[in-house]
């Protein structure tokens, strides 16, 4: 098979190439590199194209190489810069998505696979969070998410283009970016084990997390774009479908800890109800965060 990734040069987008690569597939990637060209991130044998995907033109003519799918992960995915740049954020996000979405149905592609976010529920205190809770964006990244998952169902009904849409809890691994938008308290944990400087608690400590290997990430999204039973659009959690502590986490790593003030607007605890994941298309999560946390620790030398 033959498939685009667009942000195939990203933190989750790399490792998803990675692994279809490996599965003996075709990859063309398609990143505009805003994020920095990280040489490790850069799989051999895929093809990389330097181009927005905002650009309209370009991608229906990339798209006209003929593609048996896209797995669309190109986003600007900081909820704080989103907020000090709504515009230039729903540029890339929106915008930018449904130029995918148009290119997809112009070149009759199959199905996309849209990376979504669990940040479209909000603070809510529904938990496990299943896909049926009420959506309550609280930034105009999540609210970019939410839009591109009503463009999806758009297309499928009123294009035909096959859709799928995961949302994904608090994603960790291999290529994490400590400064990257996906990197949260495991990136800052972990760079400041690197810099022997003491792991950063808020308050407490008392935070519960859904956190999600990268690898199972990079396998849902490929049954996703497998499976004959979803493409309507299908809204699927994706995480690890249990909550671990800010403390535990911090433990897990091992090293010195340093209590700080609580943060603002925090939520206290997330947790993602996987089940449609596992009926749908038989996806769980296969890497235990304690498995995880040492494979990226030895990633680091920590």
């Amino acid at each position: 098979m033959k498939y685009l990734v667009t942000g195939g040069a990203g933190f989750i987008g790399a490792n998803l190439v990675k692994k279809l690569l490996s599965d003996g597939h075709e990859v063309v990637v398609v990143d505009n590199f805003s994020a920095g060209k990280r040489a490790d991130r850069i799989i051999k044998g895929a093809k990389y194209l330097k181009e927005d995907v905002v650009d309209l033109k370009k991608m229906i003519k990339i798209c006209r190489e003929g593609f048996d799918g896209i797995f669309h992960m190109a986003a600007l995915p900081s909820v704080p810069y989103s907020i000090e740049h709504p515009f230039e954020t729903h540029d890339v996000n929106v915008n930018g998505s449904l130029s995918i979405l148009l290119s997809a149905r112009e070149n009759k592609i199959k199905r996309v696979v849209f990376s979504s976010s669990s940040a479209v529920y909000g603070d809510t205190d529904e938990l496990p969070t299943s896909e049926l809770v009420k959506t309550n964006p609280k930034s105009p990244y999540a609210l970019h998410k939410l839009i591109t998952e009503n463009y999806c169902d758009l297309f499928s009904s009123l294009y035909g283009v096959e859709t799928v849409c995961l949302r994904y809890f608090n994603v960790y691994g291999p290529f994490l970016d400590p400064k990257g938008a996906y990197a949260a308290v495991i990136g800052k944990f972990i760079q400041q084990r690197k810099n022997n400087e003491p792991m950063t608690i808020c308050g407490d400590g008392d935070y519960y997390r859904d956190f999600v290997h990268v690898s199972d990430v990079a396998e849902a999204n490929i049954l996703a774009m497998k499976s004959s039973v979803v493409g309507k659009a299908d809204v699927i959690n994706i995480g690890g479908g249990i909550t671990r502590s800010i403390n535990e986490l911090a433990k897990i790593i091992g090293g010195q800890t340093l209590s700080v003030s609580e943060r603002a607007g925090d939520i206290r605890k997330s947790c993602a109800d996987i089940t449609k994941a596992k009926e749908l298309f038989n996806w769980q999560p296969s890497v235990s965060l304690e498995q995880g946390m040492a494979e990226l620790k030895k990633e680091w030398g920590i």
